[in-house]
């Protein structure tokens, strides 16, 4: 039994550390603590089957490559896939710039919008922003997701300020824009700060 879990301890030390993850991000997809990955790849314990199928497609081998002695595939599909991700991502930010653009010369060709035509790129920068925010809580982690909500909040202030300023100058506490953008900051900070507190209690009752 001790050959087996210096085997999977061996292969899962190698295999992480092809893909590039920390322990911590390996635990955050698996929805683990990173002291079970430490103690797995130190052959003090052995990830049950379902963690073990998780972690071979993770990794794109078979559980078979996982558990025997053998030398494991030399891929990287895990870096694959993370370069397909922010390919994705990348495409769907150009996008959404790309349709900012059109409408941007679409405005300025127009005599009654030419002047406010540029504003179509600080509105850009919101949907931006949910993309982003989209993608993070698909494929990232929660320090990803918070920045990503945290940019839509500071999105809408900065859409609303240049408005309000353009449109209506006269109105001058528009300033106070800016401290309910921080206060939306504060709840998303306060927001994931417990849910990983959440995340560490349920850890702690696995284990």
């Amino acid at each position: 039994m001790k050959d087996i879990k210096d085997t999977i301890a061996k292969n899962l030390t190698e295999l992480r550390t092809r893909a590039g993850f920390t322990q911590l991000q390996l635990a955050e997809k698996l929805n683990y603590s990173d002291k079970a990955v430490s103690k797995w790849e130190r052959g003090e314990a052995v990830p049950d089957l379902r963690v073990l199928i998780k972690l071979s497609e993770i990794y794109g081998v078979t559980v078979d490559d996982i558990v025997k002695g053998e030398a494991l595939p030399r891929k990287k599909p895990s870096m694959s896939l993370k370069v397909r991700r922010l390919l994705i991502v990348a495409l769907s930010v150009v996008f959404v710039w790309f349709v900012a653009t059109g409408l941007f010369i679409t405005f300025y060709f127009i005599p009654k919008t030419a002047d406010y035509a540029y504003l179509v790129f600080i509105v850009a920068v919101l949907p931006t922003a949910i993309v982003l925010t989209v993608f993070s809580a698909l494929w990232g982690n929660r320090i990803t997701t918070a920045v990503a909500c945290s940019a839509i909040g500071w999105s809408c202030a900065l859409i609303i300020y240049i408005s309000v300023i353009v449109f209506a100058p006269y109105f001058t506490q528009i300033y106070l824009v800016w401290v309910a953008a921080a206060v939306f900051e504060i709840l998303v900070i306060l927001w994931f700060l417990y849910r990983s507190f959440l995340k560490k209690k349920n850890k702690e009752k696995e284990r």
